[in-house]
């Protein structure tokens, strides 16, 4: 299994192919289809991420050490984003989670690219999934 560091490279490799943004756009949404969903019944309040400008519920779950992440959101450009966090962080240990940075975001440019309002909810997606792997990582260490 690749590397967080490895995943996030590949992002950003992916995303140089694109000559601009529309076209970056476009492979959001792509990305976003392909996205593990969560269950219907999970979508409740518990589970929705706050600061986002549109619905989405995230979920987290242990299997076998590692965290596994499954969402949905009614905006098709904050499922493409969650679809690449997931990608990023899901099937990883709470540790390697917290120890992660995000700065490949920066490096495709997709804060710059998004609106205030969509740039708050990609942090508060970040913030949520630090904040189930420390959870976890707390249950791992009781």
């Amino acid at each position: 299994m690749s590397s967080i560091q490895d995943i996030q490279n590949e992002i950003v490799e992916e995303f140089g192919l694109f000559d601009d943004w529309m076209q970056r756009y476009e492979y959001m949404i792509e990305l976003g289809k392909s996205l593990p969903l969560i269950n219907s019944e999970d979508k409740n309040d518990n589970l929705l991420i706050k600061g986002c400008q549109s619905k989405l519920w995230l979920k987290a779950d242990m299997k076998n050490n590692k965290i596994v992440f499954t969402a949905d959101s009614e905006a098709i450009i904050t499922k493409g984003i969650i679809a690449i966090l997931i990608r990023v962080f899901s099937n990883h240990s709470p540790t390697s989670i917290l120890a992660a940075n995000t700065n490949f975001i920066d490096e495709i440019g997709l804060k710059e690219h998004l609106s205030p309002t969509r740039a708050n909810g990609l942090a508060s997606m970040i913030n949520q999934m630090k904040y189930y792997a420390l959870a976890y990582q707390s249950k791992q260490n009781s």
